[in-house]
């Protein structure tokens, strides 16, 4: 990190983040060329589990190229200032790498899907249809290597 005095330490806020950021954004790359696509997910253990479609171009990609960066903000506001070079942004975010993988089993999609339920919807347990776990796809990204940034908070 450019500027250590911005750098998170504390890994309570850190959890914090992982657990708390609205939209989680990840970085994949296919023949040199990188792809960024904004998800939702869930934080539990080391690992963002992400919702997906079973088919599209981030599960090819995935399935050849399994490692992944990720980003994700919290608290982001605008700080202004009598000028505009002076204007700002206050935020914490995170920035990481993992190694991407797709949850076949049954009873590990609906472990996610609760997870992302408890999260968004505030539900514990929630019912699923056959139908609908058979239909979904569920990314998890094992947590490799992790920064976070406190600008202005």
């Amino acid at each position: 990190m450019r500027r250590p005095e911005k750098q998170i330490w504390d890994e309570e806020m850190m959890k914090t983040i992982l657990k708390e950021a609205f939209i989680c954004r990840i970085g994949l790359c296919k023949d040199n060329v990188p792809y960024v696509v904004p998800m939702n997910f869930a934080y539990s253990n080391n690992a963002l589990y992400l919702h997906a479609a079973k088919a599209g171009k981030k599960m090819e990609i995935i399935n050849e190229n399994p490692h992944v960066c990720f980003e994700m903000k919290y608290k982001a506001e605008v700080t202004p200032a009598p000028t505009s070079c002076g204007w700002s942004m206050k935020y914490y975010s995170i920035i990481g790498h993992g190694n991407a993988s797709i949850i076949a089993d049954k009873e590990n999609k609906i472990k996610a899907l609760n997870l992302l339920m408890e999260k968004y919807a505030g539900e514990m347990e929630s019912s699923y249809s056959d139908d609908v776990v058979d239909k979904v796809a569920i990314i998890r990204i094992d947590i490799t290597e992790i920064t976070g940034k406190n600008s202005g908070y």
